[in-house]
């Protein structure tokens, strides 16, 4: 399986990490601020997420998937566009949805479905336009 390594295209592990974690930014600052502080119990809070951690762990963890991703695209010889998509569709629900969800049900977060749709349909977005940009650049 590692023996793709030499098969991936930089340049579309870098345009998908870029947009992945732009729209992490997209995704919880301006389109669902408010419901994601609501997930966490913290409605009527200012959420303390301005220090390094917050910024520079995401973009590790999206950077992480991505690089994931792009090894399993090489090694099931992803040639078109609806098979990223299935692709997408495995990764996404099978790992990313159902893991955010794994987490989401403890006893920390007060509202785990409303932090399970907003993340999980976070990152089944991020992971669909990874799999677009690595089948459109490749």
């Amino acid at each position: 399986m590692f023996n793709v390594v030499s098969n991936i295209h930089w340049l579309s592990v870098l345009a998908a990490f870029v947009a992945y974690y732009l729209l992490g930014a997209l995704w919880y600052l301006v389109l669902f601020p408010q419901p994601y502080k609501v997930s966490l119990g913290k409605a009527h809070e200012t959420l303390q997420n301005q220090s390094a951690l917050f910024v520079v762990g995401p973009g590790v963890c999206v950077l992480v998937s991505v690089l994931a991703t792009a090894l399993l695209f090489q090694a099931l010889h992803i040639a078109s566009y609806g098979d990223a998509l299935g692709l997408a569709v495995v990764v996404g629900v099978g790992y990313l949805v159902a893991n955010t969800t794994n987490i989401a049900i403890n006893p920390n977060i007060p509202q785990p479905f409303l932090y399970s749709a907003i993340t999980s349909s976070y990152h089944l977005v991020g992971i669909t336009l990874t799999c677009l940009l690595l089948a459109a650049l490749r």
